[in-house]
């Protein structure tokens, strides 16, 4: 945050001096232009009133180019600082008592700030060159106002160097800003990336582990049932038992990948839940969608297939179930999935009151995305609805 405030500084600052300039260009400007149609001779269509004249549409021309131009167009620029310096020094020499010697000095000072190297010294030589020149040319011979000219052009260019030099401090302030924005950014990235692939590798060596020799001991448990001629019924549970640590080893090394920023599981793996439970516990369930299908982010689609999940689970241990269905609406502000199960729903009543904490964890998650989860009680049995905004 502090970083990021220090960048909006930075360039606060850098458009405040650049509208301060072009608001001093258009000030000098006015006031030349006022100046130069009261000053005597006054513009008119003969003799030096003509050149008076030309003069001061030549200085209206170069401070409206000046104005209009971007900082970046640096020839078109000297061009118009060029016809202002001309334009002031002619007033200077046809009004001497006139106050075109201004439109010089913020000439020599937008050339410090705009312009580079040769070009910004070549404005400043001619300025200090053609005031001087002109101040003879209008009979002033004022060795003071001469000087002054010239310490007015040379005083006007440094405070203007001195206020370049300055945006171009803030700028590379700016730059070092940004590189230390995006080190830091880059540094939680890799903290985080190194910590999600530690808990990987201790899930892979602990939990997939476990499930796996589960899953083996459990495939070894059936087969023993069954040549021995064990009740059926104990086959078959030993076999559900056997589907599920299946089942969980698969959930587990999805969920290692997941942390490894492999596939993330979505929408398109709802009607595989589904199947799933039907296989398992033989109640009726149906998938429907509406609306126009869209991608979602990563986040958004894990968060629907876990709430999915976790609802189907639900169903599994606590609800006696005759009944599901599942819905997902692809709607204009967000989507929406809905599952309901229809039936008798004691044990999931009981379970529910309690706040089991896999709905707590979706809830968690679907508000993190500003959306909400919504998990009650209906007159027909048990209905979980998740909203994640677009």
């Amino acid at each position: 945050m502090t970083t990021a405030v220090s960048l909006e500084q930075v360039r606060a600052r850098q458009r405040g001096v650049l509208r301060l300039l072009r608001l001093l260009v258009l000030l000098v400007a006015v006031l030349v232009e006022i100046g130069g149609a009261a000053s005597r001779p006054r513009p008119g269509t003969a003799g030096v009133h003509l050149v008076v004249l030309l003069a001061m549409i030549g200085f209206a021309i170069g401070a409206a180019g000046v104005l209009l131009s971007e900082d970046e167009h640096r020839g078109r620029s000297a061009v118009f600082l060029v016809v202002i310096v001309a334009a002031s020094a002619v007033l200077v020499a046809a009004q001497p008592s006139g106050p075109a010697g201004l439109g010089a000095f913020v000439a020599v000072a937008v050339a410090a700030i705009r312009l580079r190297g040769t070009a910004s010294g070549a404005i400043v030589v001619l300025a200090m060159a053609a005031l001087p020149v002109a101040e003879l040319l209008g009979n002033r011979h004022s060795v003071e106002a001469i000087a002054l000219d010239v310490t007015g052009v040379l005083a006007f260019y440094v405070m203007a160097m001195l206020a370049n030099w300055l945006r171009e401090g803030q700028q590379r302030t700016e730059e070092l800003l940004r590189e230390l924005t995006e080190s830091r950014a880059a540094q939680a990235n890799a903290a985080a990336l190194a910590e999600r692939q530690r808990l990987a590798r201790e899930m892979h060596d602990v939990l997939a582990h476990s499930l796996s020799g589960l899953a083996l001991e459990l495939e070894g448990g059936r087969l023993l049932a069954e040549s021995r001629h064990t009740d059926p019924e104990v086959v078959r549970k030993l076999e559900h038992a056997h589907r599920l640590a299946k089942s969980g080893l698969a959930e587990a090394r999805r969920a290692i990948g997941l942390l490894r920023d492999e596939d993330l599981p979505g929408p398109e793996g709802l009607p595989q839940l589904l199947h799933h439970l039907q296989h398992d516990t033989a109640v009726p369930a149906s998938f429907s969608t509406t609306g126009v299908q869209r991608s979602l982010a990563p986040e958004a689609q894990l968060t629907l297939y876990r709430t999915a999940q976790e609802a189907l689970t639900n169903v599994r241990k606590h609800a006696r179930c005759t009944r599901l269905e599942m819905q997902l609406a692809y709607e204009d502000r967000g989507t929406r999935l809905t599952v309901e199960n229809f039936g008798t729903a004691v044990e999931g009543r009981t379970q529910q009151d309690k706040g089991g904490y896999g709905l707590t964890g979706m809830r968690e998650r679907a508000e993190l995305l500003g959306g909400s989860l919504t998990a009650d009680h209906t007159s027909t049995g048990f209905r979980v609805e998740l909203w994640i905004p677009s």
